[in-house]
């Protein structure tokens, strides 16, 4: 699709700013669709102002777009947010901008979900876009309710669900685990034994070029991870070496961890990335999708970058 018109949601923040400069680079022409007037961001080849709740300007902002990619949402990190916000922003919005979609003729329509609409924060085996999705908080439900509207809009669509996802400017859990990296002390957390798939904002951008370019009609939600899942020891390991330093890290009985970070109100953060959350990208693999770079490769960049 080199060269045709994507109309973007969510360009400012810090998945969607990723996405409009990776598309921009392959070629795209970038439409993006704010909120509020602020100065168009920088490779945008235009913007319209709307609210995506009451979509009454969308058959402007539409009119000759190839794609939509829709990034735009209520972020899981404001997870203290009543179930209705989360509704209104995430499947409400998506579903009013779908139809508008489908009234203007878009080609396709590429949804930002997350992999917290088919599992909770930790999963017992491996993920794969054949289980059963069952969200576990409201959030995760209303990516769910989202792509099931998508469904039955009949528009040609496709859902990415991203794991965690790292990169320049990330904020929320991975920003404070690349805080703890950079501590000057050896760290207690060489005992954690979960695994936990990630995937790098590059890669994910990747995987919406993937998905726009893929020949018919897709029609379901497609998983985004990295193939090598890591412990919480191995992330801090590889954020570590990305600063020329050794690991660190010491054996700790995980109980007492536990102990330390209910202690510190930081429990809800042990919980998400000491679990462990496996998933497999089956089918972006089989659209020919594959990661920019290894997660340890990845982490040591980010590192090395200054997060």
């Amino acid at each position: 699709m080199s060269g045709k018109l994507i109309a973007l949601t969510g360009a400012t923040g810090f998945i969607g700013r990723h996405l409009l400069t990776a598309l921009s680079a392959r070629g795209h022409r970038v439409r993006v669709l704010l909120r509020r007037p602020v100065a168009v961001p920088e490779g945008a080849s235009g913007a319209v102002v709307g609210d995506l709740a009451r979509p009454m300007n969308m058959a402007a902002a539409l009119s000759g777009v190839d794609a939509v990619v829709h990034s735009a949402g209520l972020a899981h990190a404001m997870s203290g947010a009543p179930e209705d916000d989360f509704r209104t922003s995430n499947t409400e919005a998506t579903r009013k901008l779908a139809e508008a979609a489908q009234r203007a003729k878009v080609g396709r329509f590429v949804f930002l979900s997350s992999i917290r609409a088919q599992t909770g924060p930790s999963a017992a085996a491996a993920l794969t876009e054949a289980d059963a999705p069952a969200p576990t908080d409201p959030y995760g439900r209303s990516k769910l309710a989202a792509e099931e509207a998508l469904a039955e809009i009949g528009l040609d669509w496709v859902a990415l669900r991203p794991v965690l996802v790292y990169g320049a400017g990330v904020k929320g859990n991975m920003a404070a685990l690349l805080k703890l990296a950079r501590a000057p002390y050896p760290l207690p957390l060489g005992s954690l034994t979960g695994r936990r798939s990630l995937v790098s904002v590059e890669s994910l951008a990747a995987a919406v070029a993937a998905s726009l370019d893929a020949p018919g009609p897709i029609g379901r939600p497609l998983i985004v991870a990295d193939p090598d899942p890591l412990t919480l020891p191995d992330m801090i390991a590889a954020l570590r070496a990305g600063l020329g330093r050794e690991p660190g890290l010491l054996p700790c009985p995980v109980s007492l961890i536990g102990l330390a970070c209910r202690a510190t109100g930081r429990q809800e953060t042990f919980d998400r990335l000491s679990g462990s959350l496996v998933a497999r990208a089956d089918g972006l693999a089989a659209l020919g999708w594959r990661p920019a770079q290894s997660t340890r490769d990845g982490l040591a960049a980010l590192a090395r970058a200054g997060g």
